[in-house]
């Protein structure tokens, strides 16, 4: 988080609007903290498959990347300030956010699930519907703006939602006890299950997609401004084409160990 707010204050503080600052550059606003989505060091560089996707699209575009850390609440505010030009941050694609910006087609998914102590009666749950229902008055953490969220807040609201601005804050409380379950995009928790901290949690074998509910969106999109119909069109273009050459696919299998683009609808 320090990083973070660091990064942002040396951001405003320069008063400065990165949308189209540069001929032939692409400013793209990510998160910086959701593995293995959006890392972002010390130095602010960053990597992960949103990097490798922007930097893929930059290159078929012939345009230079430019990365601006954000936290991922307030990724759509910053759009629409112009403070960039796109969001490459893992987002998915919803009617809600659709009221507020416009989306590229979508070109991954990857199923959304819960993870839980392995001695929890939760663990061995094999339905949603059954899962959704065992959530009753149990506390579950998720991170601030997500789909994850609102899918909660409307499938599971009899369930105690913890809300957190980052992964690993949910992931710290998960270790610790404070929640007694997390639900997030299963490459982000087994992040979390290979780390000595995630040795006795597991996920429940319950894989829900945006298919079980349009809350969970319509896949992950590039955000766009609204009034930017002639970049969205560049955008569409060119990420249909790295889905169909496998370059989006090749990414994700270095990220994800398998390949979770998605082919143009």
């Amino acid at each position: 988080m320090k990083l973070k707010s660091l990064l942002l204050a040396t951001f405003f503080a320069t008063g400065l609007n990165t949308a189209h600052a540069a001929e032939g550059e692409l400013s793209i606003g990510t998160e910086g903290e959701y593995p293995p989505w959006s890392m972002a060091d010390a130095a602010g560089n960053v990597t992960g498959f949103d990097a490798d996707v922007g930097n893929l699209l930059c290159a078929k575009l012939e345009m230079k990347c430019h990365f601006v850390v954000q936290a991922f609440d307030g990724l759509i505010p910053a759009l629409k300030a112009k403070r960039f030009d796109i969001i490459i941050s893992g987002m998915s694609i919803t009617a809600e956010r659709k009221k507020q910006i416009n989306f590229s087609v979508g070109y991954a998914e990857l199923a959304n699930m819960f993870v839980v102590k392995k001695d929890s009666n939760l663990a061995g749950v094999k339905d949603i519907e059954t899962l959704l229902t065992s959530l009753d008055g149990r506390t579950v953490g998720v991170q601030a703006g997500t789909t994850h969220a609102h899918f909660m807040e409307k499938r599971a609201s009899s369930a105690v939602l913890k809300t957190y601005d980052t992964l690993d804050q949910m992931q710290i409380d998960l270790a610790s006890g404070r929640v007694e379950a997390a639900f997030a995009d299963s490459s982000a928790l087994q992040d979390f299950l290979g780390r000595p901290d995630g040795k006795d949690f597991q996920f429940v074998d319950v894989k829900v997609l945006s298919t079980f509910d349009p809350t969970l969106g319509e896949g992950i999109g590039v955000g766009i401004a609204q009034e930017n119909t002639e970049l969205k069109a560049r955008i569409d273009k060119a990420l249909c084409e790295l889905v169909a050459d496998g370059s989006i696919g090749k990414a994700s299998q270095t990220w994800f160990k398998t390949d979770i683009s998605r082919p143009c609808q």
